[in-house]
């Protein structure tokens, strides 16, 4: 049976912000569940000196970005979040270069700031949500 405090977490930050109770955000944590197989995958390819598995957390990445975008709402997104988008952008594509290249040090760190960037767009809309509805 695995142990999931021996298993790697890549979005540790993210999933915790994604309260399952909440209906809208179900879909972020999904799609970080999903990447967070992924990447755990392709980090032990990078650490064997493989390449299997690179395209795939690439895309889990890209559907994660683009849940958190739906559950900011397009409009907050490409308006008043639109630095928050860009670190999500910024983020993602650091961690593809990481990936391409082969780098797992910059793997690592890539992840640290991609993972704080998507759970504080999460936190955010959600405080934003919660305001809303007082």
């Amino acid at each position: 049976m695995p142990n999931p405090a021996r298993e790697p977490t890549f979005l540790p930050l993210t999933m915790a912000a994604c309260d399952t109770r909440d209906e809208a955000v179900r879909h972020v944590r999904g799609s970080a569940e999903a990447a967070d197989r992924a990447a755990a995958d392709c980090w032990l390819a990078l650490v064997a000196g493989c390449t299997s598995g690179r395209q795939a957390l690439i895309n889990r990445l890209h559907d994660l970005s683009e849940a958190t975008g739906g559950y900011a709402g397009t409009r907050w997104w490409l308006s008043h979040g639109s630095v928050h988008r860009k670190r999500v952008a910024e983020a993602e594509h650091r961690i593809d270069d990481a990936v391409r290249e082969g780098d797992g040090a910059e793997f690592a760190e890539a992840f640290i700031g991609y993972d704080q960037a998507v759970a504080t767009v999460v936190v955010h809309v959600r405080n934003r949500l919660g305001n809303l509805s007082r």
